[in-house]
């Protein structure tokens, strides 16, 4: 039966409109298709790369700081934190087995951490490169790179060094020398799965980082842990609240120890950065200007009125009351009174730039940040008071490391020298790019002064105030200081002294100058009392280290050229003289060992001694010596009786103290 055609238009029509709005859909879908993959196409690969991978830095390692021989003070080392996503693991027995050797955590712990109610779980601690090879790769099991800073020595050159805080150097070379060290940071992608979890394995590097180079120091080790063992024991026998011992080379102005203590800390720089008054110390630079300027002689007599002198107002005082003498003599006991007349003879500005051309007065120019240049008023703030004040160390604040230049000064025959604590720059490689000779900063007074000057600075430690730094086999030329302290409120703090000594060696031909400083001491407080003893005992114990920067054919000529009584049957085994007293001078009879026939000296029982005798009995057979702090010794790594070369390090075991 035929259908109407009434009846077929409806049809007809439904059919049309469903097909429009399909080929509407269809054309709107291409349409956005088209928008997704053309126009927006960038958009959602970067969306969708953000999600499934990460971009993220390589940090460099830090190039490396050196000693002057080529030892390591302070490295960067790899570290690996470890986390556990324990919902990913598949064998959790076999993960905590991998754990449990990897890390050397217990069983418990393994267990705990593989737990899958517990998705994410951090292990305490960091690990080394080892355990990376161990759990590298392991699906569950997330490490994470760090660097850090390592010092093989601890804190034995600590303020020198200065330390890395986010990566940047703070103080000392780190932050001196802080864009040569720091390297460049590489680049890596990392694959992240639907959880943004990194997935292991799955790291690409697309740039890697480049080392920092390496700063190689004029320290030596040796002579560093010498001065810091010196001082350490200084403080504790004066009670001193701190101080500072500087080594130098009067001949290139090379620093070869620079150690400060405060407060009982040894990241601190006051050797550079904090200015005192010299007192006695800066009499001989009082006296170089006078001879320099023509304006008199050693010879010349002065009345020192019995030790009291006032002038402009002001009362001068010496310790000990004296008649007439000559300017030399003045300067042998450190007469306040005689020095004083003798430097009315300067001009103002005489006066002025003697003190100046020795470099104080003005930063050093030393190679780390945080140098200060001390105090000297120009003579037009000068009061009437200021050259008599000036000539006996008042009224002008160095810092030691001044003072230990301008002392190489009168050592080397009249050049003051600039300061180097950075021998050499190299590349990651090794590779030298750039070495620092001695740099000539003026000459300030001639030859024949100079060792005019030292030859009174001899008389200084024979028999003046600085006999407790004479040496029985060399000539020690030197001068004591004690000033008052003063506050930074204003004045003088009643009973705080400064007291300091300088001193070089051997006096004929120097290869050391020594300056040490100590703030406050209790008790004894003249320098010559508590200071030039630490000058004694660091000369000593540089004799006795084998791999000390010292010239010893020189020394040996300088040793036979000298009066003087003939060397102990001790010094056989320290090479060139170092006197038995020397060897037992912390009371404890001791024979030091003859080298073995095999090579080497067998290292002594040094149990049950203070770190610091154990330390010292070592440092005389040429011995390195590494400790965990002050203490009782309960023994020695490698142990006593062990053969060791000079130069080896020997480790001291520090006996634990138990309360209660």
């Amino acid at each position: 039966m035929n259908r109407p055609d009434n009846l077929l238009r409806p049809l007809s029509s439904r059919r049309r409109v469903l097909l429009a709005g399909w080929l509407l859909w269809t054309a709107a879908l291409g349409l956005r298709a088209g928008q997704i993959q053309l126009a927006q196409g960038s958009v959602w690969q970067e969306q969708a790369e953000s999600q499934q991978q990460m971009d993220q830095q390589i940090a460099a390692p830090r190039g490396t700081i050196l000693d002057r021989d080529g030892t390591a003070l302070a490295v960067s080392r790899e570290r690996y934190t470890v986390a556990v996503a324990a919902d990913q693991i598949s064998d959790p027995s076999a993960v905590q087995d991998l754990l449990v050797d990897a890390l050397r955590i217990s069983r418990e712990k393994a267990r705990s951490v593989t737990d899958p109610d517990r998705r994410w779980n951090p292990i305490a601690g960091r690990y080394g490169p080892a355990t990376r090879e161990l759990l590298s790769g392991i699906r569950g099991i997330y490490l994470e790179r760090e660097l850090e800073r390592y010092h093989p020595h601890g804190d034995l050159a600590r303020g020198v060094l200065g330390s890395v805080i986010d990566g940047s150097g703070q103080g000392g070379v780190e932050q001196g020398f802080d864009g040569l060290l720091s390297g460049h940071a590489g680049s890596e992608v990392v694959a992240r799965d639907v959880r943004g979890q990194p997935i292991p394995g799955e790291t690409f590097v697309v740039e890697r980082p480049l080392a920092g180079g390496q700063v190689v120091l004029t320290i030596d080790l040796d002579l560093q842990e010498i001065a810091r063992e010196a001082l350490e024991e200084a403080i504790e026998t004066t009670e001193a609240r701190g101080g500072d011992v500087l080594v130098t080379d009067p001949e290139t102005g090379e620093i070869l120890a620079l150690v400060s203590i405060r407060d009982g800390r040894t990241a601190g720089l006051s050797a550079i950065n904090t200015a005192y008054e010299p007192g006695s110390t800066l009499k001989p630079f009082t006296v170089a200007g006078i001879l320099s300027h023509g304006l008199g002689a050693l010879t010349d007599t002065v009345d020192v009125e019995d030790g009291t002198w006032e002038v402009a107002g002001r009362t001068l005082h010496d310790v000990h009351a004296e008649g007439r003498m000559t300017m030399a003599d003045a300067l042998r006991v450190s007469s306040n009174v005689g020095i004083a007349k003798a430097a009315q003879a300067l001009s103002v500005g005489q006066h002025y730039e003697t003190l100046r051309d020795f470099g104080f007065g003005v930063p050093t120019g030393i190679e780390i940040p945080g140098e200060v240049g001390g105090t000297l008023r120009r003579p037009a703030s000068w009061s009437r008071q200021s050259p008599a004040s000036l000539a006996i160390g008042y009224e002008v604040s160095v810092t030691p490391l001044q003072m230990a230049i301008a002392y190489g000064a009168l050592a080397n025959g009249g050049r003051l020298m600039e300061p180097r604590l950075v021998k050499e720059i190299r590349g990651a490689d090794g590779q030298v790019i750039e070495s620092f000779g001695p740099q000539v900063v003026r000459r300030v007074a001639g030859d024949d002064v100079t060792r005019a000057i030292s030859k009174v600075l001899v008389d200084v430690v024979e028999d003046g105030t600085g006999t407790e730094a004479q040496m029985s086999t060399f000539s020690v030329a030197g001068k004591s200081g004690t000033a008052r302290a003063y506050s930074t409120d204003g004045g003088y703090v009643a009973g705080n002294y400064y007291s300091s000594f300088v001193g070089f060696f051997p006096a004929e031909a120097p290869q050391l100058v020594i300056l040490v400083k100590l703030e406050n001491p209790q008790g004894a407080y003249y320098g010559g009392t508590v200071a030039a003893p630490v000058t004694r005992a660091t000369m000593e114990a540089a004799l006795a280290a084998r791999t000390s920067p010292l010239d010893r054919t020189a020394l040996a000529r300088a040793m036979q050229a000298a009066p003087g009584p003939a060397i102990p049957s001790a010094a056989r085994f320290a090479g060139l003289g170092i006197t038995s007293s020397a060897v037992a001078s912390d009371g404890v009879p001791y024979e030091a060992p003859a080298e073995l026939d095999g090579g080497g000296v067998p290292i002594p029982d040094v149990a049950g001694l203070p770190s610091r005798v154990a330390a010292r009995r070592l440092h005389a057979l040429g011995l390195r010596v590494e400790r965990e702090s002050a203490g009782d010794i309960a023994g020695t790594i490698p142990a006593a009786g062990t053969r060791a070369l000079p130069g080896d390090t020997v480790r001291l075991r520090i006996r634990r103290r138990i309360d209660g």
